[in-house]
C-alpha cells in the first residue's frame, strides 16, 4: 500500500483545474475556545488545504496563539462580549445571530463548515461550493432535546423549550445551504439522513499519529491500578453514573477533564474517586497506561476518546450505543477483542460489566487494541477527505 503522501500526490494529478492544496478555503468552525475532538478535525483539514481562513463564532485568543498562530481567525459579533464567550455553550438562541454576522472576506473556492452548532448556517455566494463535515447534528436540537431540558432547574426549562424550538426551526432553514454532506461515523449519518433527509458520505475523524509511535503500550497480563474517565464534564457524558456507582465500590477511579457538572459531581463523590481536571498530553499517556480500562457511560456521535485510549492498549468499557459500536470490538475471546459493553445506563448494568471486565483484564492483547485504533490514524482521515474533495470539486 502507498504512503499517504504517494496517495495524495496521485489524487492531485487526477484533478486537471487547479491542485487541491492551492484551493482558497474558507473553514467555518462552531467555536474555538477549547482543544478536543472537533479541533483535531479542523487541524487535519488545514494540513490538506493550507491556503485557509478560519471563521468562529468564539474565539479564545489563548488557544488561537497556541494551536493556530499563522492562520487569520474571523470571530463573529458575539466574541465581543466577554458574558457570551464564557457561557459560549447556554447562549444557543444567539448562535444564528453569531454565524449572519461572518461575512466572507473576499471569494474563496470551497467552503469547508464543521458542524455541531451552526456552522453550515454561514452565508455564501451561490457559486461557491460547500462540504460540511457533521460531528453531530446539534444534539439540543435533534434527538437529545430531553436531556438537555432535564439538566436545567425546572423553572427555565419552559422557556429553554421555547428557544431550542426556534433554533431547530432556523436550522432547517440551513439544510440545503450544504452541497456535500460527511458524516463521522455511521451513526451520524443516520442521524443526518433522519433530521436533515440528506444523504452523507462517512469519514471517521482522524486519531493523531503520535499516539501509534514508540513502545509504550500497556503490558500484556498486567492488571491496572484504577479505572479511568476521560473527557468533558457534561450532562449527557454520564459521568454522574460513575460517581453514585464508584461511591458504593472501593476500586478507584480517576476522572480527567473538566466542564460545567466538575464542581456537582466533586462534592458528590467519595474518596476513591480523584478529580484532575486538565491534564497536560505528556502527562496523559501515564494515566492511560497504567488504568485498567476507560469507562466510556455517556452514549457519543462518534467518540474520539476511546481510540486514543486504545491506541495504548488499553481497553475500554462502553455504553453500546452510538459511536462506541463502531470503535470498540467485543468478542467471546478477549484475546480478539478491544473491550466490552453495557447496554442500560444503570448503575446495575455498569457493574455487571466492571465484575465481567476483572474476570477477563488479564487476557486482553494490547497489541490487538493498538492495531485495531490504528485503523483510525489520522493518514487514512486525510486520504479519505482529499478522496471526497477531490471528487467533489471534479463536478463543481
Amino acid at each position: 500500500m502507498k504512503p499517504i503522501s504517494l496517495l495524495v500526490n496521485d489524487m492531485e494529478q487526477n484533478y486537471s483545474d487547479k491542485d487541491l492544496k492551492d484551493l482558497k478555503v474558507a473553514l467555518v468552525h462552531y467555536w474555538l475556545v477549547t482543544w478536543r475532538g472537533g479541533e483535531k478535525v479542523i487541524k487535519a483539514i488545514m494540513e490538506l488545504f493550507p491556503n485557509v481562513d478560519i471563521y468562529t463564532i468564539f474565539l479564545d485568543e489563548d488557544l488561537k496563539k497556541t494551536y493556530l498562530p499563522n492562520y487569520t481567525v474571523y470571530p463573529s459579533v458575539l466574541n465581543k462580549i466577554a458574558f457570551f464567550k464564557r457561557h459560549h455553550q447556554k447562549v444557543f438562541p444567539l448562535y444564528p445571530i453569531g454565524i449572519k454576522s461572518l461575512h466572507l472576506k473576499g471569494r474563496y473556492d470551497l467552503i469547508i463548515s464543521s458542524e455541531s452548532g451552526p456552522a453550515k448556517g454561514i452565508k455564501k455566494p451561490t457559486d461557491t461550493p460547500h462540504i460540511c463535515y457533521v460531528h453531530t447534528p446539534m444534539r439540543y436540537c435533534w434527538g437529545f432535546t430531553n436531556e438537555y431540558l432535564g439538566a436545567l432547574p425546572a423553572p427555565v426549562r419552559p422557556i429553554a423549550n421555547i428557544f431550542l424550538t426556534l433554533l431547530r426551526e432556523w436550522d432547517k432553514t440551513t439544510i440545503n445551504n450544504v452541497n456535500l454532506y460527511l458524516a463521522n461515523s455511521n451513526n451520524v449519518k443516520e442521524r443526518i439522513k433522519r433530521f436533515y433527509n440528506r444523504d452523507a458520505h462517512v469519514i471517521y475523524p482522524p486519531i493523531d499519529k503520535t499516539l501509534f509511535e514508540g513502545d509504550d503500550l500497556k503490558p500484556k497480563g498486567s492488571r491496572g491500578q484504577y479505572y479511568l474517565s476521560f473527557g468533558a464534564l457534561a450532562p449527557y457524558k454520564r459521568i454522574d453514573l460513575l460517581v453514585s456507582l464508584f461511591n458504593k465500590r472501593k476500586d478507584k477511579l480517576i476522572i480527567i477533564g473538566d466542564g460545567s457538572e466538575r464542581k456537582r459531581l466533586e462534592e458528590k463523590a467519595g474518596p476513591n474517586i480523584e478529580f484532575k481536571g486538565y491534564v497536560p498530553d505528556g502527562a496523559l499517556k501515564d494515566y492511560i497506561i497504567n488504568s485498567k480500562a476507560l469507562i466510556f457511560p455517556g452514549e457519543e456521535d462518534f467518540g474520539m476518546i476511546p481510540l486514543e485510549v486504545m491506541a495504548y492498549g488499553v481497553p475500554v468499557i462502553a455504553f453500546g450505543r452510538g459511536g462506541a459500536l463502531e470503535t470498540v470490538v467485543e468478542d467471546d475471546n478477549p484475546e480478539r477483542a478491544t473491550g466490552l459493553f453495557f447496554y442500560k445506563q444503570t448503575e446495575e448494568e455498569l457493574e455487571e460489566a466492571i465484575n465481567r471486565f476483572e474476570r477477563l483484564e488479564t487476557h486482553f492483547d494490547p497489541i490487538f487494541i493498538r492495531e485495531h485504533a490504528r485503523r483510525f490514524e489520522e493518514g487514512n482521515f486525510k486520504k479519505r477527505f482529499y478522496e471526497e474533495v477531490s471528487r467533489f470539486m471534479a463536478r463543481a
